[in-house]
């Protein structure tokens, strides 16, 4: 982290590119100090996940301080794209997804991204580590090390970790799991408050640990 700069982390967006972009206004990102962390589930359910996507790659061309988890949408998506379990990803919110796609206008589903969200999508990480806290999409599985945590795990698991006290070595950052106000426990913090479901689109500040959050 940047020794003037501060660390933004953001939760489950699901297509709703409005509260997005008053979000990232109301916190008045900087990009050349501030780092930008995004959790995950950028598309599904919401009226925009194409332009969520469009809008994460601009702001990524004006800065190198961007960093994007894969959540358990993106990995049902680039599963339905590459012709697996198509059904999953529709029963999840996906057709909002196709539509904004465009999908009735492709041939295959091959021509569905363009070339820069599949450069994006290719490079969502899974975890990301800062000084004091990891950053996930899901949680992790207790007892065990972070280094060997299935994947599976990291972008779906809710109760196991969520009910657990374990101490993961830092703090986890974490969304997936929606509630009406950021959970704040001894091991965990939650930021998916909802946006999609007409609550609020929050994101944790650090490290003054301080929420921000626009309503749906």
């Amino acid at each position: 982290m940047n020794d003037d700069g501060k660390i933004y982390v953001v939760g489950d967006i699901h297509g709703c590119l409005d509260m997005l972009k008053r979000l990232i206004e109301k916190i008045r990102w900087d990009p050349a100090k501030d780092e930008l962390i995004f959790v995950g589930d950028y598309i599904d359910r919401g009226p925009d996940p194409k332009g969520v996507v469009d809008y994460i790659v601009s702001l990524m061309a004006e800065s190198s301080k961007i960093q994007c988890l894969i959540g358990n949408h993106e990995v049902i998506f680039l599963d339905y794209i590459k012709g697996k379990d198509r059904r999953l990803f529709l029963m999840n919110g996906g057709m909002n997804t196709l539509e904004s796609y465009a999908f009735h206008l492709i041939e295959t589903e091959d021509d569905l991204l363009p070339p820069s969200h599949k450069q994006f999508f290719a490079s969502l990480k899974y975890t990301i580590e800062l000084d004091d806290y990891y950053v996930v999409h899901a949680g992790f599985r207790p007892e065990v090390p972070i280094e060997e945590q299935d994947p599976d795990d990291l972008v779906w698991i809710r109760d196991p970790f969520i009910y657990s006290t374990y101490d993961f070595g830092k703090k986890v950052i974490f969304g997936h799991t929606p509630f009406y106000e950021p959970l704040i426990m001894e091991n965990k913090v939650g930021i998916d408050t909802g946006a999609v479901y007409g609550n609020r689109l929050t994101c944790l500040e650090l490290p003054e640990f301080r929420f921000h959050s626009v309503e749906a």
